[in-house]
């Protein structure tokens, strides 16, 4: 999509070529930026975007394409989970509680049962012992919130990525998969003191501006700015504004998933980029969102 003013879309281009992202100046009050934007542009109406019926569970996947089942948000709730057919299972953060070893041995274990080729996790907010630095407060404070994870001894969680032994796990980084090549990264804007929270703005973008710009599919746990982030119940967009920046301007990614706002569960497009949030929990944790299936054409070269 072409943004034509530049007071919208803050960016500069790198004398290589790259389009390198600037704080947006509306970075540390999306709800503002939505509305500005769609006054000033209708970035977020038809025809620039639309909602997307996801695809059926039981339609043929079409021949040289690749099925992607996305999930996120499963918060140790998958027991009942009804998995569809796919090659590539993507989950996009919150697949714990709090992250506790035994949490995440559980999830191991459910992902050991699963039949996908391929099976890529990120962390979410959720799993406190993945984000080390949180811990290391966390531990010194013995921070009554999370009274489980506060009293874990380094040693139980310092490895606590290893535990993940069924899946390829990502953390600003990326791999390839049947020609695709995805990036994966925990981290959104602040949310009431959770793990992997960082302030709007620069802090964010910093790590934003890690992602590769070939990048095929990008897997967040928090949504960007005006896609699948609204909260009702405080009338609020919560989405990264230097996110949505990043993406619509410089990666243009075929597919981003995420989840963390359980509300905004669905799927749209913006004629370059699909938009998943695949929360499998309801605003109440209730695991009653099914996974949504995504077929994208397999490269050629694969």
């Amino acid at each position: 999509m072409a943004f034509t003013h530049s007071h919208i879309v803050a960016s500069r281009r790198h004398p290589q070529g790259r389009v390198l992202m600037e704080v947006d100046e509306y970075s540390c009050n999306p709800t503002q930026a939505f509305t500005f934007y769609n006054i000033n542009q209708g970035r977020f109406q038809p025809p620039h975007v639309q909602m997307v019926d996801p695809v059926p569970h039981d339609a043929p996947k079409p021949p040289g394409y690749t099925r992607f089942v996305c999930v996120s948000d499963t918060h140790s709730r998958t027991d009942l989970l009804q998995m569809p057919y796919g090659d590539v299972l993507i989950h996009a953060g919150d697949f714990t509680e709090l992250g506790l070893p035994s949490e995440v041995k559980k999830f191991n274990d459910w992902l050991g049962s699963l039949p996908y080729e391929y099976k890529i996790v990120i962390a979410g907010n959720h799993e406190l012992t993945f984000d080390r630095e949180f811990m290391a407060d966390l531990i010194k404070q013995d921070f009554y919130y999370f009274p489980s994870a506060s009293k874990l001894k380094p040693e139980n969680y310092e490895n606590v990525q290893s535990l993940l032994t069924n899946c390829i796990y990502l953390q600003d980084s990326e791999v390839t998969v049947r020609g695709f090549r995805i990036y994966g990264s925990p981290w959104q804007p602040w949310f009431y003191g959770w793990g992997f929270n960082l302030p709007r703005g620069q802090a964010l973008l910093d790590k934003w501006n890690l992602i590769p710009d070939a990048t095929d599919i990008l897997i967040t746990h928090g949504p960007p700015l005006g896609f699948l982030d609204w909260v009702p119940k405080k009338l609020q967009r919560v989405g990264c504004v230097e996110l949505l920046n990043t993406v619509q301007r410089r990666i243009q990614p075929r597919l981003h998933v995420f989840g963390h706002i359980h509300e905004g569960y669905g799927v749209m497009a913006d004629g370059t980029t699909t938009y998943v949030n695949s929360s499998v929990c309801t605003v109440n944790y209730q695991p009653v969102n099914p996974p949504i299936v995504i077929d994208l054409p397999t490269p050629r070269n694969t």
